[in-house]
C-alpha cells in the first residue's frame, strides 16, 4: 500500500531530540523543517562556517565542528559530545559525511539511534565500480562498465572501446557529476545538444581524444570508470530503507541542471513503475537501512538502467513536503512495514532551488521552444530554501556560495568541489 505525502497528516506523539549532520545541503534545511513542523527539535553539527540551517528557526541550536575529512577523529569525538550534551535521539547523517559518521557509529549508537548503514556496505555503493558489479550480481539492470586503475589501461581500453560505440569516463569517487567526460555531442540546426528531457541521439556523437587525467587523478587508489552511454532519459530516485524494506520512496525528473551534467536544480514527481522495482529489489537483496537515491537511464526500449548509488540523502527528499509523513517513515520504519505502507509524494510535486533555476533559465533563452519548456517547469515549483516563516535561510545561501567560491579560487577547484572539500569521501581507511 502506497501513502501520499500529506494524505495522513499523522504525527509520531512523542517528541524527539534529532542532530542533523551537513547543515550546508538544502535537503538538510528541507528536512530540518520537516522534523520541527512534526513536533521534533531539531540541531545541526557542520564543518562550515556559513550554512543553510544555522539561521533557520527550525533548528534549536548549531554547533561548529572540525572537518570530517581533514580531522575525522576530532569531529567524530565533538558528535559523541554533542549528542550526549543535547541528549540526541537519532543522528541523520545527511551528505558525503555519512562516511565519516560510519566510521564512529558503534560508540555513538551506545547513545542514540542512528539512520545509516555500515563502512563497508557504504563504500560498495558509493564506488562507481563497486556498485555495477554488486547490481549485475543481482540480476538487476546496469551498462557495461570497465574499471581503469592507470594511463596505461587507459590508452589500451580507448583503442578498444571506441569501436563499441560511445563512452562516458569518470572517477569511481566523485560527486555531482564532477570531471565526468561525456561523449562530444554534434548540435543539430537550432543549436540545441538535447531535447529538454535530455533525451540524446546516438547518430548526434562524434569521437574525440579523450587524454587520460595527470597522474594524481588517475591510480589504483583513485581509479575510473568508463561506462557505457545509453541514448535515453535521466532519473533519479531517492529512497528511505529499514533493513531491506522500502518505507518511502520518489522518482524524479531533473532535467535542470548546472551545466549539463551538474548537480539538479529543478525536481519533479513522476509515476514510474520500473524505477520503483528496481529500487525495491535492490533494498530487499542488499538488506540496507538508511537514505539511498540512485541515478538512472530509461533507454529507449523502456528499461531503467542504474548509472550510480548515492547512499545518502539526495534531492527528492524536496518533493515530500510538507513532510508529516516522510519524517514518520524516518521516525517510525516499523509501524509503516507493519502496516505495509510506503510514503510517496503527492502527485505534481515540484520543487526547486530558485537561484541557479534562474541561471538555469537563461541556458533557454536561444533553444528553440526551450524558455517556454522552462517557463512551465518554474511555475508551481516551490523554493526549497526560501519559506514564508523562515527566511533567514534564504539570505545566507548567498553567504555560502561566497564562501565556496574563495574557497574554489584558493583551492583552485571548480564552485561545486568547493562545496564539499572538506567533507568529501574517497575511499580512505582510517
Amino acid at each position: 500500500m502506497t501513502t501520499r505525502s500529506g494524505e495522513t497528516g499523522h504525527h509520531t506523539s512523542a517528541s524527539l531530540r534529532v542532530l542533523l549532520t551537513g547543515g550546508r545541503a538544502p535537503v538538510t534545511l528541507d528536512l530540518a523543517r520537516m522534523l520541527h513542523r512534526a513536533g521534533h527539535r531539531v540541531y545541526v553539527a557542520e564543518s562550515a562556517v556559513r550554512h543553510l540551517t544555522r539561521s533557520s528557526s527550525a533548528v534549536e541550536q548549531c554547533a561548529a565542528v572540525p572537518s570530517p575529512r581533514h580531522d575525522t577523529r576530532a569531529y567524530l569525538a565533538e558528535l559523541e559530545r554533542l549528542v550526549q550534551d543535547w541528549q540526541i535521539d537519532l543522528l541523520i547523517p545527511m551528505c558525503e559525511e555519512v562516511f565519516y559518521v560510519a566510521q564512529g557509529a558503534d560508540r555513538l549508537r551506545s547513545y542514540c539511534r542512528v539512520l545509516i548503514s555500515s563502512l563497508e556496505q557504504l563504500h560498495e555503493l558509493h564506488h562507481k565500480y563497486d556498485f555495477i558489479q554488486l547490481a549485475r550480481s543481482l540480476g538487476l539492470s546496469v551498462p557495461d562498465t570497465r574499471l581503469i586503475n592507470s594511463r596505461q589501461e587507459w590508452m589500451e581500453a580507448q583503442t578498444v572501446l571506441e569501436t563499441m560505440g560511445d563512452w562516458v569516463w569518470k572517477p569511481v569517487y566523485s560527486r555531482f557529476a564532477a570531471k565526468v567526460r561525456m561523449p562530444t555531442l554534434m548540435t543539430d540546426d537550432t543549436g540545441a545538444r538535447t531535447d529538454q528531457q535530455g533525451n540524446v541521439s546516438q547518430k548526434n556523437h562524434r569521437h574525440i581524444r579523450n587524454d587520460p587525467p595527470d597522474e594524481g587523478e588517475l591510480s589504483s587508489v583513485s581509479p575510473w570508470v568508463a561506462q557505457v552511454f545509453i541514448p535515453g532519459q535521466m532519473l533519479c530516485t531517492y529512497s528511505i530503507a529499514h533493513e531491506g524494506q522500502l518505507v518511502a520512496h520518489s522518482t524524479y525528473d531533473s532535467r535542470y541542471r548546472t551545466g549539463s551534467v551538474g548537480a539538479s536544480v529543478f525536481f519533479e514527481q513522476v509515476e514510474h513503475e520500473g524505477a520503483l522495482a528496481w529500487v525495491r529489489q535492490f533494498a530487499q537483496a542488499t538488506g540496507f537501512s538508511g537514505q539511498i537515491g540512485f541515478d538512472f537511464i530509461e533507454g529507449q526500449n523502456g528499461r531503467v538502467y542504474a548509472i550510480e548509488c548515492n547512499p545518502r540523502a539526495t534531492s527528492g527528499i524536496h518533493l515530500f513536503h510538507p513532510g508529516g509523513d516522510l519524517v514518520r517513515a524516518i521516525i517510525e520504519p516499523e509501524t509503516l512495514i507493519k502496516d505495509r505502507k510506503m510514503i510517496t509524494p503527492a502527485r505534481g510535486s515540484k520543487a526547486m532551488l530558485m537561484l541557479p533555476m534562474l541561471g538555469s533559465g537563461l541556458q533557454q533563452i536561444f533553444g528553440k521552444g526551450k524558455l517556454r519548456a522552462w517557463i512551465a517547469a518554474w511555475r508551481g515549483a516551490r523554493d526549497v530554501v526560501y519559506a514564508r516563516q523562515d527566511s533567514q535561510p534564504l539570505m545566507e545561501q548567498f553567504g555560502v556560495v561566497l564562501a565556496a567560491w574563495r574557497l574554489a579560487r584558493s583551492q583552485k577547484c571548480s564552485l561545486t568541489e568547493a562545496l564539499t572539500h572538506d567533507i568529501e569521501w574517497n575511499g580512505e581507511q582510517q
